[in-house]
């Protein structure tokens, strides 16, 4: 069965507090970071982009086992920030990691969702033997407009999952998607920031597709939430991915490891991504992992994933690369000028 063979993330080390952006628009911080659950979030360092994060995510992920980057016959990076309209994020990831060049590669975007898209059709290449590894990487540097209330939580970081079928540390048993066309969140060619419909962002988009995808695939295996150990829904904030799994029938233990938002932010295409990284930071063989991504516009992609003992053979080393946690300990923090500066949002005139 296809699986995933390895993988990794990447944060940067820089942060905002949630309370620093209220502060200077003067809103108020404690409303603020109790209607979200976010008390902080990533931003990338002067030099960094979706590119750079995502070479970093890739190349932790191949920190932990060693497999011939020439084996890599397939690379998507999915991504709301990619660096160019026209040139391809991810033809820089794939010969940065050492990649053949007699492989495929594109770049997605489904807003949040745009990475496990890239994880699906990995899946399908391997499945049909047309490669023998396929790397997804959800990678983004967020867009929020100054002021508005995707500037809380609008984050910076990625993962990687390389896909194959040579002893997986993790099986995938199956996947699904539930798509819709509903405007909650757009951004036309040629805008800097992304635009929102606040009425349809809650139950109209993202719970309406969380639950759509995740009880189509509870329903095609079987299973409800009792039967898994962990689960990871996308997380714009906080309380969006409590909801769900209420919803669902998941405890607050079971997404406890992946909800990794509340200090780092919502990195879109590495949210769902990250979370599973952190989940499989901690998971032993055996145990069953539920996974719900979601992608404004809208969709959401639903996973259904078994932890093998490979992810505790000696083919596979997780401590070679650092953890979700390892990533998000020791911050820098900046004040809201150097977040502009960072982000770009000040540019300085010549």
């Amino acid at each position: 069965m296809v699986g995933i063979i390895t993988y990794g993330s990447y944060i940067p080390r820089f942060r905002i507090k949630v309370e620093e952006i209220a502060r200077v628009w003067g809103a108020n911080a404690e409303d603020i970071v109790n209607g979200l659950g976010v008390f902080e979030k990533s931003l990338p360092d002067i030099d960094e982009d979706t590119a750079t994060i995502a070479v970093e995510a890739a190349r932790n992920a191949l920190q932990r086992r060693m497999i011939d980057p020439a084996l890599i016959e397939a690379v998507y990076v999915g991504s709301e920030s990619h660096p160019y309209a026209v040139k391809p994020t991810a033809c820089t990831v794939g010969q940065a990691i050492g990649a053949t060049p007699n492989m495929t590669a594109a770049d997605f975007e489904f807003a949040c969702k745009a990475g496990t898209a890239g994880i699906q059709t990995c899946m399908g290449m391997v499945q049909s033997g047309m490669i023998t590894y396929g790397l997804a990487i959800g990678s983004d540097v967020a867009q929020g407009a100054p002021g508005d209330a995707l500037e809380y939580t609008a984050a910076a970081g990625g993962a990687a999952f390389l896909i194959g079928r040579d002893d997986p540390i993790a099986l995938i048993h199956r996947t699904c998607s539930f798509t819709t066309d509903t405007p909650d969140f757009w951004r036309r060619e040629g805008q800097g920031y992304p635009r929102h419909g606040g009425r349809f962002t809650g139950d109209p988009g993202y719970f309406k597709h969380i639950q759509g995808a995740s009880e189509m695939l509870l329903s095609q295996m079987g299973k409800t939430a009792k039967d898994y150990d962990y689960a990871v829904f996308h997380q714009p904030n906080a309380k969006f991915p409590r909801r769900a799994a209420q919803i669902l029938g998941f405890t607050a233990e079971q997404i406890h490891p992946g909800l990794v938002v509340p200090y780092l932010g919502n990195t879109y295409s590495g949210a769902a991504m990250i979370g599973l990284a952190a989940t499989l930071d901690v998971a032993e063989s055996g145990d069953r992992i539920f996974v719900a991504s979601f992608g404004s516009g809208a969709g959401s992609d639903a996973f259904d994933i078994e932890v093998t003992d490979a992810i505790e053979s000696d083919v596979f080393n997780r401590t070679a690369a650092p953890s979700v946690q390892n990533l998000l300990a020791d911050p820098i923090y900046v004040d809201y000028a150097r977040y502009a500066k960072h982000k770009g949002k000040l540019v300085m005139q010549k």
